[in-house]
């Protein structure tokens, strides 16, 4: 029985690295679940040590996990406001979106949860007039590099580059991607979530928010 507290040793080091979370040098292991952890995100004020795209998303880094539960107070102003610059050179103001729900989507290309939502985003994005997305790509990049990623991974919803070292600051700071902001047609901030999204979870959140049921007209 000399060997039980080298067991005991051995398996706690092994269950703390399995809850490392997306680390961006890590590859998912075999029979990863669905849902990934939130990716580690630079701190403001730090900027983004790895810019570019990857070229495969399903080899993007990250250990998995069970989901992540949404974050019902991370901060940010009540009626928030944002003034960004778009990738296609248009100016997006927030308080313009009165009367739509708007999904305000942090993320970044070496993120492998954030690309895996996209889809789902764009497709919420185009299907629901009653909702719009807005991805703020919150890395150290450039427009082209951007915009190379974005051929190979389109969207229908505007994208935009937020300055890590200035973030939007009525929104919380990211401390981890992606992180996904819901805002209502009056322009409160009623919902944050850390970690990966579904539309369907964003549909429910506009229910429970007071807006129509999934898959229900404005």
């Amino acid at each position: 029985m000399t060997d039980m507290p080298l067991r005991h040793a051995l398996a706690a080091g092994l269950a703390l690295a399995l809850l490392v979370a997306c680390q961006r040098d890590d590859a998912p292991g075999p029979g990863a679940l669905e849902k990934a952890a939130p990716a580690t995100a630079p701190d403001a004020g730090q900027g983004d040590v790895r810019s570019g795209a990857h070229d495969d998303a399903d080899a993007a880094p990250g250990l998995t996990a069970e989901g992540t539960d949404p974050v019902p107070d991370a901060g940010g102003a009540e009626y928030p406001s944002l003034v960004v610059a778009t990738l296609d050179g248009a100016s997006y103001d927030l308080s313009e979106r009165r009367g739509r729900w708007v999904v305000v989507n942090f993320w970044a290309t070496w993120c492998a949860p954030c690309i895996k939502e996209m889809p789902e985003l764009s497709a919420l994005d185009a299907m629901r007039e009653h909702v719009e997305v807005i991805g703020l790509a919150y890395e150290d990049t450039d427009p082209e590099t951007l915009r190379a990623f974005l051929q190979k991974r389109p969207v229908v919803y505007p994208v935009a580059i937020i300055d890590t070292y200035d973030p939007p600051r009525d929104f919380p700071t990211p401390r981890g991607l992606p992180l996904t902001c819901l805002v209502a047609p009056d322009g409160r901030l009623v919902k944050t979530f850390l970690g990966p999204v579904t539309a369907a979870d964003l549909e429910q959140a506009i229910e429970a928010a007071g807006g129509p049921a999934p898959g229900q007209a404005s």
